[in-house]
C-alpha cells in the first residue's frame, strides 16, 4: 500500500499511481459504498468514480480514509502519518534534499512546498504525494 516505504519505481509517477488507484478501488469493492461515504466524508461520486476506474481528486488525507475502510489496515490518521514519514525516511536514505525533489519533480512544488507538506504543515493532495513519492522511490532504485 501507499503508506509503506517503496524503494522501487515504476515507469512514470501515472503507473505508480493507477497502481494505488487499483488498490483502492479493491477496498470500495469490498466495503458497503454508503458506508463508505458516511466514514470518510468523500462525496459518493468521487467514491464511485475511483472504484469504476477513473482517477479522481483525491488529498492524501483522503486516500488514507479510504485504505482505513478495509479490514486489518491501520486507521487513517496512521496511514497518513506512516505514508509521509516514509517519504522523509526515503529522503534520508537516498540522499535526497527538497531541493533536489524539487528539480525532478514533474509537478509545480518549489523546495518550501515539498518540505511544508511531507512535514504534514500544508495539506497534500494524493497526486502530490504519489509525484513526491515516486522522485524518491527512483532515486532509490
Amino acid at each position: 500500500m501507499f503508506y509503506e516505504q517503496r524503494t522501487t519505481a515504476p515507469d512514470s509517477p501515472a503507473d505508480l499511481r493507477a497502481e494505488y488507484e487499483t488498490d483502492l478501488a479493491g477496498v470500495l469493492d469490498r466495503v458497503d459504498l454508503s458506508e463508505a461515504v458516511a466514514t470518510t466524508g468523500i462525496e459518493r461520486e468521487r467514491l464511485e468514480a475511483l472504484r469504476d476506474g477513473d482517477s479522481p481528486s483525491l488529498s492524501l488525507a483522503e486516500a488514507a480514509a479510504i485504505l482505513a475502510l478495509d479490514e486489518g489496515e491501520p486507521d487513517a490518521e496512521t496511514i497518513e502519518t506512516m505514508a509521509t514519514e516514509h517519504l522523509l525516511l526515503g529522503m534520508s536514505t537516498a540522499v535526497l534534499d527538497v531541493e533536489t525533489v524539487e528539480s525532478e519533480l514533474d509537478i509545480d512544488l518549489d523546495a518550501k512546498e515539498v518540505q511544508q507538506k511531507i512535514e504534514r504543515r500544508a495539506p497534500m493532495s494524493f497526486a502530490e504525494f504519489v509525484h513526491v513519492q515516486y522522485v524518491i522511490a527512483d532515486r532509490m532504485s
